[in-house]
């Protein structure tokens, strides 16, 4: 940990969550990921020895607890209240980066399984009305297949095909798909440019928008883009048409 040797309230806060990967950690936190493993999930490119590190660091300045599982389960941590009152300042970080930092994705940044997991945090299990919906993803110049599998009592990003009959498949983009899911881009709209295609009963087809609550971040994205759109327009050259009187 980097100790700025400041006495002051920014510094001090800046010793505890400025460490990089942090404040991801704090934000899968904050969306109720509790396991160790679910955790790594979410941080793929981070290695569980730093986890470990970063996690046994903020459980000692009181921003999470430690709860010990029974035999067999996993342990499983938890913000406290100071943990909690966090969510705030994510939610500005996540403002601030809509609206002076988020541009076009990177090639890097486009992981399909990383997508696929935060689908499947913010599945609306109510909206579907089925036992088991099977979704199956073919993101272009991608060869690998991914699939969701949607049960009332369980979720699983699937690496391979889970063995049940497909209701939707889904061949999209990956760019694009990213940029549906943080709300840069309306699934119609890539619907329209054909940068994302549905195969499924037409039911499932017109609902599947629904069954998820999308990134939590797409509200924020939305206002910033429409916010640039505003400003571009309004620095338009006027180019003005002299008439000649006659």
């Amino acid at each position: 940990m980097h100790l700025y040797g400041q006495y002051c309230p920014v510094a001090r806060a800046a010793e505890i969550l400025a460490d990089r990967w942090t404040v991801l950690i704090v934000r899968e936190l904050l969306a109720d990921v509790g396991h160790f493993n679910e955790l790594q999930r979410g941080l793929p490119h981070m290695s569980r020895t730093l986890l470990a590190e970063r996690l046994r660091r903020l459980e000692r300045f009181r921003v999470l607890e430690r709860r010990i599982a029974s035999r067999g389960k996993q342990a499983e941590y938890r913000l406290t209240a100071a943990g909690r009152e966090l969510q705030p300042i994510i939610d500005q970080f996540g403002e601030w980066g809509a609206r002076w930092a988020f541009g076009d994705p990177r090639p890097s940044e486009l992981d399909p399984i990383i997508l696929l997991w935060w689908m499947r945090r913010r599945v609306c299990i109510e909206a579907i009305g089925k036992r088991r919906v099977v979704i199956q993803f073919d993101f272009r110049r991608l060869r690998q297949g991914y699939w969701l599998l949607i049960e009332r009592r369980d979720i699983s990003v699937c690496l391979k095909d889970p063995g049940f009959d497909i209701d939707v498949i889904v061949s999209a983009d990956i760019g694009a798909f990213y940029q549906v899911w943080l709300g840069r881009m309306s699934f119609s709209e890539a619907l329209c440019k054909e940068l994302v295609r549905l195969d499924a009963a037409p039911a499932d087809a017109r609902s599947f928008p629904g069954w998820f609550a999308w990134s939590p971040m797409a509200n924020a994205v939305r206002r910033a883009f429409a916010d640039r759109r505003v400003a571009a327009k309004k620095s338009l050259p006027v180019t003005r048409i002299m008439l000649r009187a006659g």
